[in-house]
């Protein structure tokens, strides 16, 4: 059985559909996320979860019992906000500490807690500091273990992250990662960043438009997407409509490629999608001839636009040490067997 499951879960406001039919199976300390753009109905997913949002229809259970309509104080879930939401006039210990007083739980025993809690997250030395005086990491930390000292079974995460610049973002989620992994609490993360989502997670739930476009493991989802949605959203892609000329081969703009149609039949429009590091550039007359009309150095590896008979593709090639191409310089660009995605959903 399911640790926690949704069951057909909706939530409608008005004639708005957030979220429609929603059905997901989380096992006991698995790490899923909840990944799409603004408005795909991810932070109102993890709102009925945690009980601020009432589902229109559907079932939530968690352990074999049904919390669909218990109140959010009841369910004993851990939650960090976007704004780690603590209070200022409360030291780090206070702030850990309060959940466990609002339990009724002694003060020794809740002191005891929060500073083991804070411990775990490495905050120990900043026990007595208040918000005001703590970088945004560390506030986030306070607030990470706030929700964790009251052991909650399952973790609510809305974009926690998102307020840090890029290399503490990049330093949190291995740390978050770990931590998760080593206390094994089941956690639900909602983030639009896709590299948060592939680099956190056991699985991912792709959705768009208050729908679940696909389900997978992170590796899975990159180089198996369902759609040219998911394909598109989730990494980097170029996507180049044709349509199937013949048995195993699709023409764009005029130029055949061979890539496997079984799925399509001939004459029907179709997309095919390739990721730029896929994409191989060469100096010698192997694939398809193009112009390099941007090239741009991104430390450890390089991004390039060119323009051929395919029309516009983004490439990336890893920085070897040596200079790379220069805008207007002419290559071609090939690609190994079985980089290509097809999908029947053209793109316009």
């Amino acid at each position: 059985m399911s640790f926690l499951k949704f069951e057909s879960l909706k939530k409608e406001f008005g004639d708005f559909v957030a979220v429609g039919d929603m059905s997901l199976d989380v096992e006991r300390g698995e790490f899923i996320s909840l990944l799409g753009p603004s408005g795909c109905g991810k932070t109102t997913t993890l709102q009925m979860v945690a009980g601020l949002l009432q589902p229109t229809s559907g079932k939530i259970m968690l352990d074999g019992k049904d919390i669909t309509n218990t109140p959010p104080n009841k369910r004993g879930l851990g939650i960090v906000f976007q704004s780690y939401a603590l209070f200022p006039h409360m030291t780090a210990t206070e702030n850990v500490a309060f959940g466990l007083e609002m339990r009724g739980v002694g003060k020794a025993d809740r002191m005891a807690r929060a500073h083991a809690a804070l411990e775990q997250v490495r905050l120990a030395q900043f026990a007595d500091r208040y918000p005001k005086d703590m970088s945004g990491g560390q506030r986030q930390r306070v607030a990470l273990a706030r929700a964790l000292v009251i052991e909650p079974p399952v973790l609510l995460l809305d974009e926690p992250l998102s307020n840090l610049d890029a290399k503490l973002r990049e330093e949190m989620r291995i740390e978050l990662r770990l931590l998760q992994q080593d206390i094994g609490v089941t956690t639900i993360l909602v983030t639009h960043d896709q590299e948060e989502a592939l680099s956190m997670s056991d699985r991912i739930v792709v959705m768009q438009r208050g729908e679940v476009s696909q389900i997978a493991a992170p590796l899975d989802l990159y180089e198996r997407p369902t759609n040219t949605f998911v394909s598109d959203f989730v990494g980097k892609t170029n996507l180049l409509n044709g349509h199937v000329s013949a048995p195993n081969t699709v023409s764009v703009n005029g130029t055949t490629i061979d890539v496997d149609t079984a799925s399509a039949d001939v004459g029907s429009q179709v997309t095919l999608s390739v990721r730029p590091e896929k994409l191989r550039l060469c100096d010698d007359t192997t694939g398809q001839k193009v112009r390099i009309d941007a090239a741009i150095f991104l430390g450890s590896s390089w991004l390039y636009r060119v323009t051929g008979e395919l029309g516009e593709l983004f490439i990336t090639q890893p920085n070897t040490g040596s200079a790379g191409y220069s805008k207007g310089d002419m290559a071609h660009v090939s690609w190994p067997a079985g980089s290509l995605t097809l999908f029947e959903d053209a793109v316009s």
